[in-house]
């Protein structure tokens, strides 16, 4: 990748609903970041439920697929919304498989930015809380900064598209953050 290329990020959302909100905010992130990188969600439907029997050579294709993208990306993009408190399974699940081998895992540090949303006023914060425990469990590089938790995010989304100005801002103010960490990474070292 050249120098003025942009960074690439990987979107991974917490929800496989067709009108999921957390789809929706990254799907608007990637539409509004212009030419300063190029997000690309993956989808999480075919990942199966983790089993450590299948590991290796025996790696399921949406898996190994999952993995590679990760190591082919930049840096990391979460969007979750919170099921009884914490993330949703589907997310951990896809994480779980993304960190193996233990210490040798795509996700090591790998910068990554993680969202929560929900229909409530805490906008997800105990999901956000748990994922980054899990992120951080696994050696990514999570950008420290204010935490990105949309409260009330159904009335924010428009035709499967975020529209709160201020919402949106802040968001991309998170993404700038992930940015300048990956920027940080590359600097040759003094």
């Amino acid at each position: 990748m050249s120098a003025s290329a942009p960074f690439k990020l990987l979107g991974l959302s917490g929800s496989i609903r067709a009108a999921s909100t957390n789809t929706a905010i990254l799907a608007t992130l990637a539409e509004k970041l212009g030419g300063a990188a190029d997000l690309v969600l993956f989808p999480l439907h075919d990942i199966p439920p983790y089993n450590s029997d299948l590991e290796g050579d025996l790696l399921p294709p949406p898996v190994r697929a999952l993995k590679r993208a990760i190591t082919d990306s930049d840096g990391l993009v979460f969007c979750t919304p919170e099921y009884n408190h914490g993330m949703s399974g589907l997310l951990k699940n896809a994480l779980d498989w993304a960190s193996r081998p233990a210490f040798a895992s795509p996700l090591k540090n790998k910068p990554a930015l993680s969202m929560t949303s929900s229909p409530g006023y805490v906008g997800g914060a105990r999901a956000h809380a748990q994922m980054h425990e899990t992120l951080l469990a696994s050696l990514c590089r999570v950008v420290p900064r204010p935490q990105v938790v949309i409260a009330g995010v159904e009335a924010k989304i428009t035709n499967g598209r975020l529209t709160d100005a201020a919402t949106i801002a802040f968001c991309l103010e998170a993404i700038d953050d992930l940015l300048n960490e990956i920027r940080l990474l590359r600097r040759p070292a003094a």
